[in-house]
């Protein structure tokens, strides 16, 4: 079962959540940090990493002696990777999207297969979990095809807990794609109530079940109270605030271990969930 957490906006607790979840699990249990851009599970699981992989993608380098610059190239280019100037073609790497159009409609055979690297995959295990996430490199604008890297690494037969990046993106929507269930982390605000309207949209989209955490639950209004309820949308848990817990995660200390109560909680609302999947 993959169970992906998500949050609409950022600073919700996402990460807090699928740390807890993935510690709560007990053994057999693997956690894939898909949050390339600013991954942070490992700050909170402390794991011996043992495996590093650089990711790259296809990009087109020119044959000039072979192009024609009829301009097919530079046409299905949706990205503008690939601009003309004349009988001039200038290809900008950092733009490409690795769609491989251009390769396709090049009959001159213009075009040579070139790699760019987006970024570094690291892997390795923390305590019985299963430990895997993506660093984008500084710069790069397309982290999804180390996101799918990422996804790849996972282990069949095992509960996999996915720490999906924030928002509504083409990342977020590449995270859960596949998923089981999903967790939408948010919290009391007109500005969380907002973003996670547009996360359980997308989850509509894809026809993948999902439930609500609230986090920091007594601090805003009942407005993702009342909306959850309109919907029918689950409330698996109401976090409310504590100062033990946000000092505990400014040390990189989990939740779980700073409310070891919460731990149950967890455990039982896995079983809850893969009993919905599965039922």
């Amino acid at each position: 079962m993959q169970i992906a957490v998500g949050s609409g906006k950022g600073g919700t607790g996402k990460t807090t959540i699928s740390t807890s979840l993935v510690l709560s699990a007990g053994t057999d249990v693997q956690y894939l940090d898909c949050d390339v851009e600013e991954p942070n599970g490992h700050i909170f699981l402390k794991p011996e990493l043992t495996f590093s992989e650089t990711i790259v993608v296809t990009v087109p380098k020119l044959d000039e002696s072979r192009c024609t610059a009829c301009g097919k190239c530079r046409d299905i280019c949706a990205y503008n990777a690939i601009a003309q100037f004349g009988k001039t073609v200038m290809i900008f790497p950092e733009m490409c999207h690795s769609c491989l159009g251009c390769f396709r409609v090049c009959e001159e055979d213009a075009l040579i297969e070139d790699t760019r690297e987006i970024g570094l995959l690291e892997s390795g295990m923390a305590g019985p979990i299963h430990f895997v996430h993506g660093r984008v490199r500084i710069g790069e604008a397309m982290g999804v095809p180390l996101l799918k890297a990422v996804k790849q690494k996972a282990e069949p037969g095992k509960l996999t807990i996915i720490d999906a990046p924030p928002g509504t993106s083409c990342s977020f929507v590449e995270s859960i794609n596949d998923a089981d269930y999903v967790i939408l982390v948010t919290e009391p605000t007109p500005f969380g109530l907002h973003d996670l309207k547009l996360a359980v949209t997308v989850l509509k989209n894809f026809n993948i079940p999902g439930g609500v955490i609230i986090n920091r639950s007594d601090l805003g209004d009942d407005g993702v109270l009342r909306y959850c309820e309109s919907e029918n949308i689950p409330v698996l848990l109401e976090i409310p605030f504590q100062r033990a817990i946000a000092e505990g995660y400014a040390r990189g200390i989990n939740l779980v271990e700073t409310v070891p109560e919460l731990r149950t909680i967890f455990s039982d609302m896995l079983t809850q969930i893969a009993f919905e999947v599965t039922k």
